[in-house]
């Protein structure tokens, strides 16, 4: 039993989201493999290969990998598949746009955004925005399984893999890439942070998130925002933190005029730590909060600032 993990990088380094799914292979059972298909990516296969429990990793080097463009990747990852039992790559949106291609090729179903292993064949996964927890069996040959990385703990650095370089398929032709527009920020980028300040419609303008970017900096935390607040264009789309966002779970969550709809509870239950600011002590936010403060943001938020120095 080998399994083949779907590596997530820019080329230069792994994303943070392939070593938590390399732990969540290493719970499958038998060998892991990695595959890191890209263009000049051997800092990213170096990488990989130092992370605890991966005994391969299997490199495809060609332009056409360079920006991971999902029909390209899909195919490389079918001319490999014969003899893995399991095939995971992250729940985010690379792993999400290479995956159900490859399940379809493979005529298996797909298992998505697992945040358990039970068995080799047996996983949980969310269901209902979090309120459940279903309980997965497969009785496919391959399993084929996109992970939630907020389930698992990164895998430790200090491995020693083979690195294995294969010929790549062909270009399928099928997409072409045309232009990236990357948000460029001081801060950690929020799917990564250890610490994030979140801010919802309670702030009351996008003017007002600035209020929040002192504690943040004092914090060295991502910024983050429910969808109430980025529907009303108060911030980017890419702050969102919810069922319809971002799900993430750093080891200190800060929630600031957040009501905790269920849709952004199910993007930050799994914080370690929580702590809300609100207003109303009814708010659902205080029932998964480790901490509750009632009281007005606009006064709260400066104290706090003032308590950290």
């Amino acid at each position: 039993m080998t399994t083949l993990v779907i590596a997530e990088h820019d080329n230069l380094s792994l994303k943070g989201s392939t070593a938590n799914t390399v732990t969540a292979a290493v719970q499958c059972g038998g060998d892991v493999h990695v595959l890191v298909a890209g263009h000049n990516a051997s800092a990213a296969a170096q990488a990989a290969a130092q992370l605890a429990g991966v005994s391969k990793v299997i490199v495809a080097d060609a332009p056409y990998f360079a920006d991971g463009l999902a029909e390209n990747c899909a195919a490389q990852v079918i001319a490999i598949a014969a003899g893995y039992s399991h095939i995971l790559a992250p729940a985010t949106a690379y792993g999400k746009n290479i995956l159900p291609r490859v399940a379809a090729l493979l005529d298996v179903a797909q298992v998505s955004e697992i945040t358990k292993v039970i068995s080799p064949d047996t996983f949980e996964r969310p269901i209902y925005a979090g309120n459940a927890i279903a309980t997965v069996q497969s009785k496919d040959a391959v399993k084929v399984i996109t992970v939630r990385t907020t389930g698992f703990d990164a895998a430790a650095t200090g491995g020693s893999a083979t690195i294995e370089n294969i010929a790549a398929v062909a270009d399928s032709g099928k997409s072409s890439f045309v232009s990236r527009e990357v948000a460029k920020s001081d801060r950690p980028e929020l799917t990564a942070a250890k610490i994030i300040v979140s801010g919802g419609r309670g702030m009351g303008s996008g003017d007002n998130f600035k209020l929040l970017e002192p504690l943040a900096d004092k914090l060295g935390a991502a910024m983050g925002a429910s969808r109430a607040a980025v529907d009303a264009g108060y911030v980017p789309n890419d702050w969102q933190v919810g069922q319809t966002g971002k799900i993430v779970a750093p080891t200190l969550y800060i929630a600031v005029g957040i009501s905790g709809a269920i849709q952004h509870l199910a993007g930050m239950k799994d914080s370690k730590t929580i702590v809300a600011i609100n207003k109303d002590p009814e708010a659902p936010i205080f029932s998964v909060a480790d901490y509750g403060i009632v009281g007005d943001l606009f006064e709260v938020v400066p104290q706090l600032i003032a308590e950290l120095g």
